[in-house]
């Protein structure tokens, strides 16, 4: 005897060779044996063979008429040989019954199941509907087969112009258009992006980094809505000084000027004066709101998105020629020794005369003609005497650093400096430390140091940077952290460290302007007028959000720059470079900030010269390929850029953070301590 069975929603044949109650032990084509138990049967028969039963079956289920078949079935429940008998005209042989049962198994929209060999037909309605859904998909599948067929051909469907964006980086899966450049991208071997460049929905791989960003992190666009620009106080003392700032060429958000004043017995006067806008911007109105949805203005090779609107930029930037509204933070200074005498903090109105340009100065300003005292350029006194301050004020750090434990900085790195002009990039070496750069870096280090003991002295919370066991004890790899009290930045050598100097572009720094004006107008009072309370909730969630923000701007800054080194490969033609060893298999170019990593390289020193073979680069993925050549005499300066290690406590996040007080970060740097540096030709 054979047996026509159902085995885990499969229907099967075989030969029966034993019978033990209600189970069957079968044997199948194969020789395989199953148990298979008889409510699982379906059709016992003699004739034909299994294996031959089940090709006719199939026969008959490929011929069956579907349509005709709901028909005959009625709308009761119904068995095999009660439909088979209406179908046929006769009771159904072995293999009939088994080809019916095969096709109405194959057709849940005709027929619903009711048991083993038990079914009922679909109704009317419910039977209309689901045809009309079959029908549907199947007109969509032609029009997705279009879709692909257009996107292979290097065509953009009309449909997906207007979603290139979001079928990129947050698609619908179950729309034909994704599912069509799925499809498409799998034929071709390649990716959704690449696709979409190459059938022009993105203009270029800097046109498909820029969209992924702004779709993530600026959904509404990088625009400003029109604002109402607030005003200053009108009643601002004006400051008896003429201050000059000191910026890249191309730098909009001025934030911070300088001013020197000689006083009797010795006595020099400093103003550190930094642009005001918290003296008209209050919390919670209208621009604070957009300034706290950014954090931050956003920087990159080129370009810049502000946090601020230009319109609130300009009423407040230290622009030259004007009384602008500042933040001002006198030092006494005694020449003989550079002790600082006393501190002073006010708000009000400081005449810029200059705004002075790293562009127009380095090749003036360097350390031979400030000893010198050779050459003519504005304020060169004054940048005489900061430029001595500045290096005691390091020297002062350089000693603090010590005590905590740590190496001094290096004073042998390089920064890069990026300038793009229609779609052109340029890229200039820099080294760090130059005197202008080091007065700034200095300055605003001092600023940030004792505006930060201020805000503690007075009992009013701020926004700090910190760094060692202070700020929480985080182990082995101490890291840089933000906290609202007062703690030792170890990497910078100072006590405390609140960002306080760029308010224009940071909004922890606009945040600790109003608690520095509390601090500064109501002395002991200043916790119960300052803005934010000891422990206030929304306190901590700024600088939760501020970090978040910080992170994706920084990691988008640095592809970005990643993504001009490899344009600037492709415009020079270079395909020999140099490169300097920074550990293990990773390299430096030379000429550019590029890192790559050399698998499976040979065993090199630290700080060795090689020279590189460039295989390819990808400005999608932003990948590039070399080989190794040959090791090279180094040249001069060659380890220029390379920090020694840390050991074993502030590490590579106190170099990066003394780089951030500088504005100098990872390969860009002009303006003070920013956290992400502007990228001269963007700012």
């Amino acid at each position: 005897m054979n047996l026509f069975f159902e085995e885990s929603g499969d229907f099967k044949v075989g030969t029966v060779l034993s019978q033990a109650g209600e189970a069957y032990q079968v044997e199948l084509a194969s020789g395989k044996r199953t148990k298979v138990k008889a409510r699982d049967v379906l059709i016992q028969f003699e004739k034909p063979d299994p294996e031959a039963l089940l090709a006719a079956a199939r026969a008959v289920a490929a011929e069956v008429d579907l349509d005709f078949l709901w028909e005959v079935a009625g709308q009761e429940e119904f068995g095999i040989p009660e439909l088979g008998l209406e179908y046929f005209g006769h009771a159904p042989l072995p293999f009939e019954a088994a080809g019916l049962v095969l096709a109405l198994h194959a057709a849940p929209v005709y027929f619903h199941k009711k048991g083993r060999g038990r079914y009922k037909a679909a109704p009317e309605q419910t039977l209309k509907a689901a045809l009309a859904g079959i029908e549907k998909k199947k007109q969509l599948a032609i029009v997705q087969a279009g879709y692909v067929e257009q996107l292979k051909a290097g065509t953009l469907p009309q449909s997906m112009q207007p979603i290139v964006q979001q079928l990129l980086f947050k698609p619908d899966k179950n729309t034909i258009e994704y599912k069509a450049l799925e499809a498409a991208a799998n034929e071709l071997h390649t990716t959704a992006p690449r696709l979409m460049l190459a059938t022009k929905g993105l203009e270029s791989p800097k046109a498909l980094h820029m969209a992924r960003f702004l779709f993530e992190h600026f959904p509404r666009g990088a625009g400003f809505a029109p604002v109402e620009v607030p005003q200053a106080p009108t009643d601002l003392p004006l400051a008896d000084v003429a201050a000059f700032s000191i910026d890249d060429v191309t730098t909009t958000e001025i934030d911070d000027a300088f001013s020197v004043v000689k006083l009797e017995d010795g006595l020099v006067r400093v103003g550190i004066h930094i642009a005001a806008p918290g003296l008209a911007i209050r919390p919670d109105d209208a621009i604070d709101k957009i300034a706290r949805a950014r954090m931050s203005t956003v920087y990159m090779p080129g370009d810049k998105i502000t946090m601020l609107p230009d319109e609130v930029v300009d009423a407040f930037t230290l622009a030259e020629g004007k009384d602008c509204p500042a933040l001002s933070l006198y030092a006494v200074i005694k020449l003989e020794d550079w002790s600082v005498v006393s501190t002073t903090t006010r708000a009000e109105r400081v005449p810029i005369k200059s705004n002075l340009r790293h562009n127009d100065l380095d090749a003036l300003v360097n350390e031979e003609t400030l000893a010198s005292g050779a050459g003519e350029y504005p304020h060169k006194e004054e940048l005489g005497l900061l430029w001595k301050w500045a290096l005691q004020l390091e020297a002062g750090r350089m000693k603090k650093r010590e005590a905590f434990g740590l190496k001094p900085e290096q004073a042998n790195r390089v920064d890069f400096n990026f300038y793009v002009e229609d779609d052109v990039v340029s890229i200039v070496r820099r080294k760090r430390g130059a005197p202008l750069d080091k007065i700034v870096a200095e300055l605003m280090i001092f600023a940030n140091s004792t505006w930060g003991k201020l805000l503690h002295d007075s009992g009013v919370p701020g926004i700090y940077r910190s760094q060692g066991p202070g700020a929480g004890g985080w182990g082995a790899k101490i890291q840089v952290r933000m906290v609202t009290h007062a703690a030792p930045h170890q990497g910078l050598g100072v006590d405390q460290y609140a960002w306080s100097t760029s308010p224009l572009r940071r909004y922890t720094d606009l945040v600790n302007q109003w608690q520095i004006i509390a601090a500064a107008s109501h002395g002991v009072t200043a916790p119960l007028v300052a803005p934010f309370k000891p422990r206030d909730a929304t306190l901590f969630a700024i600088v939760s959000s501020f970090d978040a923000a910080y992170a994706a701007y920084n990691d988008f800054q640095q592809n970005m720059e990643r993504y001009w080194c490899l344009r600037w490969l492709d415009q020079t033609g270079a395909r020999h470079v140099d490169a300097v060893v920074l550990k293990d298999e990773i390299v430096r170019l030379v000429d550019v900030p590029l890192v790559v990593r050399l698998a499976g390289m040979t065993s090199v020193a630290r700080g060795a010269q090689v020279r590189l073979d460039i295989v390819r680069w990808d400005e999608v993925d932003l990948v590039l390929e070399a080989r190794l050549l040959e090791v090279v005499p180094a040249a001069p300066d060659a380890s220029v850029g390379l920090e020694e290690e840390e050991e074993g406590d502030a590490g590579e996040a106190a170099v990066a953070e003394a780089v951030e007080a500088e504005g100098v970060v990872a390969v860009v740097t002009t303006d003070d301590n920013a956290p992400l540096a502007p990228s001269p030709g963007s700012a």
